[in-house]
C-alpha cells in the first residue's frame, strides 16, 4: 500500500479517533490498520516500537506514532503521524469545552463534583492507609517518615526532593544491613 504522508496522517487520524482508553489500546488498532491492512510494518516492529514508546517520556499513543512515522518516512512521517494521532482528541477537547463551559454552571452538575470531591478525599485516604501499613514498619521508618512530613510542611521542600531523599536514605539503610549481615557471618 502507498505510504505518503496523507497516507500516514489519515492511518493515524482514524487510528486517533478510535483511541479510547488510553495507549493500551493503540496496539490493536495500529495491529489492524498498518500491519493486517496496509502492511507498512511487521508485528515485530510494531511491538518493538510499542516497548520503546512506554519506555520514554510522554504519551504512549504519540511516542508510537512517531516511531513508527519515522520508520515509513523519516522525520515528517513522524510528525505527520503525530499529527495523526493527536489531531481527534484536539478537536474533541476543544468542542467538549465549549459545551461543558455552559454544563457545569448547574447547581446539579455542582453538586456532583462536590460528591466526586469527597470519593476522592476517600480514595486517597485508603491509598495512604495502605501504603503507610506497608512502608512505616519499624520506628526507623517512622522517623524517616516525621522528617519528611516536616520537611515538606515546615520549610514546603519539594515533593520529588523528599522522595530522592527517601531514596537515598534507603538504600543506605539496605546497604548498612548488607555490611551487617557480612561481618556476622
Amino acid at each position: 500500500m502507498e505510504k505518503t504522508l496523507y497516507q500516514i496522517f489519515k492511518t493515524f487520524f482514524k487510528v486517533g479517533t478510535l483511541l479510547l482508553g488510553g495507549g493500551y489500546v493503540i496496539l490493536p488498532l495500529l495491529q489492524s490498520e498498518i500491519v493486517d491492512k496496509k502492511q507498512w510494518i511487521n508485528d515485530d516492529e510494531l511491538c518493538e516500537y510499542y516497548a520503546l514508546s512506554q519506555s520514554v517520556p510522554g504519551i504512549i499513543a504519540a511516542n508510537t506514532a512517531i516511531f513508527v512515522g519515522y520508520k515509513l518516512k523519516k522525520t515528517p512521517g513522524a510528525i505527520v503521524a503525530t499529527l495523526g494521532i493527536v489531531m481527534p482528541a484536539f478537536i474533541s477537547i476543544i468542542l467538549i469545552a465549549k459545551i461543558l463551559e455552559e454544563f457545569v454552571k448547574m447547581q446539579f452538575i455542582q453538586s456532583i463534583f462536590w460528591g466526586v470531591g469527597i470519593g476522592v478525599v476517600l480514595l486517597i485516604y485508603l491509598a495512604v492507609k495502605e501504603m503507610w501499613e506497608k512502608s512505616v514498619v519499624d520506628k526507623f521508618s517512622c522517623w524517616i517518615f516525621f522528617i519528611t512530613f516536616i520537611l515538606s510542611t515546615c520549610f514546603k521542600a519539594p515533593p520529588s526532593a523528599l522522595i530522592i531523599l527517601a531514596i537515598f536514605i534507603g538504600l543506605w539503610v539496605q546497604y548498612q544491613k548488607k555490611i551487617e549481615h557480612e561481618e556476622e557471618e
